[in-house]
């Protein structure tokens, strides 16, 4: 990316995005292929073995714990595959190239973290409405019975109410989903814990929840466009085929089209998703932009006058050395001129050697 960075309009970011994926079509939708074709793996794999286990004999699994795991298996492929769209996004933009595999080797050293990202935002995009509306039936239930129970009417009255908790549980979903829109370009760009993660994206989705909300419904219609661009005309070319309008290859026919039509989903699926990936990605920068001066930030970056935040040093192993000791220890030496005996007194005079002469002399006196 030569041109500078500068904050941009709807229309602007939908034409950079369309951009980013034409340019590096295959990597984005490698990425986005290797979700729904795990699952789409998966889903074979139980088949084949629940139909081999039953022509066997054997038990099979019961479907509840078939479905747990292929659940747990989507959420963390789904996980790994939205941080790796978020990656190659995020070094497309900047300009820098990546590959499918280096995007998947950059989040998969914090892959735990990305699974449970996308857990929380189910739970609180999703999980809660539905809760909420199943507490809610039980009480209007009970409320009812207990009206009709006392001779009290009010069946309308709870009618509204049911309606208007409804389109309040489906106002909080759409709310907290385009709230929480910019949680995994947050998580990859700026490396965070989960819990911050959600709040820089209630962050910065601050006055754009507008903008993001159209992005959201122009991906719907595009999927939709393209849905029936592809499974049209696969249904009209199966109805054209003679032998599917015969009673004894219906059912046949019914399971190719059905084929058809979930290779289709799986297509329209994986041509989608890179669009919402670049466009959210687009959106994290621009809103930094906005908020924080990110433009300015960058140009210094790539002029050399800001230093980019390196991780901490390693310590390294040094080598065995032996440790000097603070006081040296004496030698052999110093050790046996210590351990001689100290003279006191006349010992302390020096020896006085006479040549001969004098000692003859001195004889010969005495």
């Amino acid at each position: 990316m030569d041109e500078p960075l500068h904050p941009s309009g709807l229309s602007e970011i939908l034409d950079r995005t369309a951009q980013i994926y034409r340019s590096r079509f295959f990597v984005f939708l490698g990425i986005a292929v290797i979700p729904t074709a795990a699952l789409l793996a998966f889903a074979g794999v139980a088949l084949l073995t629940t139909l081999s286990w039953r022509s066997s004999g054997a038990s099979s699994p019961s479907p509840a714990s078939i479905g747990i795991i292929a659940l747990g298996v989507l959420v963390a492929v789904s996980a790994l595959a939205a941080a790796a769209m978020s990656h190659a996004a995020s070094r497309a933009y900047l300009g820098q190239s990546t590959t499918i595999r280096d995007s998947y080797r950059a989040v998969w050293r914090r892959g735990w973290r990305y699974i449970g990202l996308f857990i929380l935002e189910f739970v609180l995009v999703w999980m809660l409405p539905v809760g909420a509306w199943s507490v809610v039936v039980v009480l209007s239930a009970a409320l009812a019975a207990l009206a009709q129970a006392v001779g009290l009417g009010g069946g309308a009255l709870f009618v509204l109410a049911g309606f208007l908790v409804v389109v309040g549980l489906i106002t909080y979903g759409f709310w907290m989903a385009l709230r929480l829109s910019l949680a995994f370009p947050a998580s990859v760009v700026e490396q965070t814990g989960v819990w911050d993660t959600l709040k820089r994206s209630a962050s910065l989705t601050h006055g754009t929840k507008g903008r993001i909300l159209l992005l959201y419904l122009l991906g719907l219609a595009l999927n939709w466009i393209l849905s029936i661009a592809i499974t049209l005309p696969l249904s009209i070319a199966m109805f054209l085929i003679p032998a599917s309008t015969n009673p004894q290859h219906a059912q046949t026919a019914a399971t190719l089209l059905l084929l058809a039509l979930y290779g289709a989903a799986f297509a329209v699926q994986a041509i989608t998703r890179p669009v919402y990936g670049i466009a959210l990605m687009l959106f994290y920068y621009d809103q930094r932009i906005r908020q924080e001066a990110f433009d300015i930030e960058w140009m210094m970056l790539r002029a050399g006058l800001l230093v980019p935040p390196q991780p901490p040093p390693q310590r390294q192993a040094l080598p065995s050395q032996p440790v000097q000791p603070l006081i040296a220890e004496p030698n052999q030496a110093q050790l046996e001129s210590e351990s001689r005996p100290t003279a006191t007194g006349a010992d302390q005079a020096p020896e006085v050697t006479l040549p001969p002469q004098q000692l003859d002399s001195n004889n010969s006196a005495n």
